[in-house]
């Protein structure tokens, strides 16, 4: 049945593959993000708190990496792949498709935490749709402001903390710097954004993602908050996490590469140290131990043949000399 189904069903064209792997990969990480939200916000934190939303957003950045990476890298954020081509690390003809892939993933799985939590959101806010506020429900699937931090505040923060998730990123995936296993790498990129939201979630919630923002409100503005969503503030904040993050992510990745990532040596580099050390050990074996060296020949002015096998691994150059002397 399983072959019969790989036949008639299996994606041949990398593209589609890609593209399938990263709506899903998205789809993973809002499930888990946006769900704990939902159980915090829902249960008045009886169930579920900060920590809790840091630990999904983490662990849902970690498992969404471990299901699309191995076929399209698990970027899951337009901004890690506009990010990654500027550096000439991704093609940029991939980049729309890889973004729509985001946006659509963000999408359906903002549906499908709405109606999971349907009746819990109903029992909540009496059936009224809220933006803020004690009975405010918006939240669950978007960032907002809190109320005395600025717009530019906001920007800043955003364009920080992608920076920061960048330069992480791209220390973690550097195969010439400290690269954990590969298996470990979503793990250890799952603690960087669980980082960054314990210590800078709280201007306006840490987005560090345009599809993790953006494709949620999009739908709240259609499931029953009306046009709030993007109108808050007088619609001066609803873009600052779709700019903000791409912002930063060319900025963390420049800023790593400028610091880190132009300056290991090349292979030519590399090959003149090699020669240079080689030289190095070679003068040491020779000069080391000038007792040794010195007592080689007999009385006699023979060769001793026990001290040249004794001297042959501590001074290999100075034993082949004297071989060439001999013979």
């Amino acid at each position: 049945m399983t072959e019969w189904l790989g036949r008639k069903l299996k994606i041949r064209n990398s593209l589609v593959r890609e593209f399938l792997a990263e709506f899903l990969g998205t789809f993973i990480l809002m499930i888990f993000g946006d769900g704990s939200v939902a159980q915090a916000v829902l249960s008045k934190e009886s169930v579920g708190n900060h920590m809790s939303i840091h630990w999904s957003w983490g662990i849902g950045v970690m498992m969404g990496i471990y299901v699309a990476g191995g076929v399209s890298g698990g970027h899951l954020n337009p901004a890690v792949s506009v990010a990654q081509a500027c550096l000439g690390r991704f093609p940029w003809k991939k980049v729309p498709l890889y973004a729509v892939a985001q946006y659509c993933g963000s999408f359906v799985a903002s549906v499908l935490v709405f109606l999971v939590y349907f009746d819990a959101i109903n029992n909540y806010d009496g059936g009224v749709r809220a933006l803020l506020g004690e009975n405010g429900t918006a939240g669950i699937w978007s960032t907002y402001p809190t109320s005395y931090v600025s717009v530019a505040n906001c920007l800043g923060d955003q364009v920080f903390g992608t920076a920061v998730l960048l330069i992480c990123v791209l220390a973690i995936t550097d195969e010439r710097n400290m690269t954990p296993h590969k298996g470990l790498v979503p793990i250890s990129i799952g603690l960087v954004v669980f980082v960054i939201g314990m210590t800078y979630g709280l201007n306006c919630g840490y987005a560090i993602n345009p599809a993790r923002d953006l494709a949620p409100r999009i739908f709240t503005a259609i499931a029953g908050w009306g046009s709030d969503p993007f109108s808050h503030r007088d619609y001066t904040y609803f873009w600052v996490p779709v700019i903000g993050p791409h912002v930063g992510a060319v900025v963390g990745a420049f800023t790593y590469q400028l610091f880190v990532g132009l300056h290991w040596p090349d292979d030519s580099d590399e090959h003149e140290m090699d020669q240079q050390n080689n030289i190095r050990k070679s003068r040491e074996a020779v000069y080391s131990d000038s007792e040794d060296r010195g007592n080689v020949l007999d009385e006699d002015g023979n060769t001793n043949s026990v001290l040249m096998k004794k001297n042959r691994k501590s001074f290999p150059v100075l034993y082949m000399h004297l071989q060439r002397f001999v013979m």
